[in-house]
This record gives C-alpha cells, structure tokens and sequence, in this order.
C-alpha cells in the first residue's frame, strides 16, 4: 500500500503523486505515468506492482494543472472527459511534472520511467528530455509525431497488433526512425491491453510485455 505526497515542479507548480515502497533496499526507481484517466486504481496498482518488484514507484498526477485529484473510469463518457482535460495540459509542463517525480525518487538510484496509452507519449518525452536512465512506453499515441526527438537513454515500446488508435504503420514509421528502440508488438492485442478494468485487457500480452520490461529495467537500472 502506497502513500500520496505532494510534489513542486521547476517552475513553482505543485501536484500531488502517488509512491509505493519496496521491502528491503531498492533496485532504483520508476516513475508510472497515466493514461488519459488520471491517477486512477490501475495506476497505483500497476505502481504497487513495481514496488513489489523492488522499485520505488512514483505516480505524479499529471492533470493537476488542470483539474485536481482526476480518477476516472473507462466507459465511454470517463473517456471523452480524460480527452478533454489531456487538452489543457501542455507538453513542455508534462515535462516539468516529469522530472519533478523522477527527482523525488534519486535517492533511490538510477530512475526509469514507464506509461500507458497518454503516458506512453509521456514516456517518450520523459526518454528525450527529462534526464531518466530508462524508458518503456507502452501504446503511446503520440510517439510518431514526436520523431524529431532522439532519446537520452534505452526505450522499450510496446503495441497492440489490432490497436484501433495507433495503425502498425505508425509502428513501423518509430522503428525506422528509431531503429536503437526495442519494439514489440502483440498479437491480436488491442489498444489498453495491460488493464484489466478494459474489455481490451489481455493477460498474456500483460505477461509478457511485463516480462520484458522487468528484464529491461533490470539491465538498465
């Protein structure tokens, strides 16, 4: 079981995240960005999943700068309401937000960061400028309209073959672009695949992309 905290970005703003401990020494550190429906049950719990793996898992609530304290659902309206607000978070202050959580966790060691649909963009950005070690993006979106970007330190990527929102071509444009990026993609898994409040949710596409992004962070941390 975790705690939540309050975190101060570079430029004065404050948000709040969400950490969970390891027993014991930590491997080093993981900074869990959300998807589109903020610091929600999945979030914490996938975050709690990596503290019980040994890192200190930190959540920053990204949407703060909009609207605080977002939980959201996955039904269709949650869905529309996470677009909306997404919309009035900038990306250069995401990246702020970013490295607020990741120097809140240095104490621990090497940090990584990881995210989820929105947050696998996040991911991406966090990889290019926010100072982490490592990075695994999962159905990020957005990654292909950010190629002019070239990251500081070893990314995973991870994508639903049947992911309605992101095509393989624009699979295939990141792997071109960024051929040092480790890119797998999933059979028959859609967009979402890792969270099983989703009809999409698919267990053995969780486990073995949680696998391999276990053994990346292991390496690079």
């Amino acid at each position: 079981m975790g705690q939540t905290l309050e975190l101060t970005a570079g430029d004065g703003h404050s948000l709040g995240a969400y950490r969970a401990d390891p027993d014991g020494a930590p491997k080093g550190a993981i900074v869990v960005i959300q998807e589109i429906f903020g610091v929600n049950q999945h979030i914490r719990a996938l975050a709690d999943r990596y503290a019980a793996d040994g890192y200190v898992a930190i959540a920053p609530a990204l949407y703060d700068r909009a609207e605080r304290g977002v939980e959201l659902g996955y039904d269709d309206a949650a869905r529309q309401t996470g677009m909306a607000i997404r919309g009035k978070v900038e990306w250069d202050d995401v990246v702020k937000d970013i490295i607020a959580a990741r120097e809140a966790v240095a104490d621990a060691g090497k940090v990584g960061i990881v995210g989820y649909c929105y947050g696998g963009t996040v991911a991406w950005l966090g990889a290019c400028k926010g100072g982490f070690d490592a990075a695994v993006c999962y159905y990020g979106g957005g990654i292909h309209e950010m190629l002019d970007l070239d990251a500081g330190c070893p990314v995973q990527m991870h994508f639903g073959e049947k992911d309605q929102g992101i095509p393989l071509e624009n699979v295939d444009k990141i792997r071109q672009a960024k051929a040092d990026a480790d890119i797998h993609i999933y059979d028959n898994a859609g967009h979402g695949f890792v969270c099983d409040e989703r009809s999409s949710y698919d267990e053995a596409a969780t486990n073995q992309a949680g696998a391999r992004s276990l053994d990346f962070f292991s390496n690079n941390l």
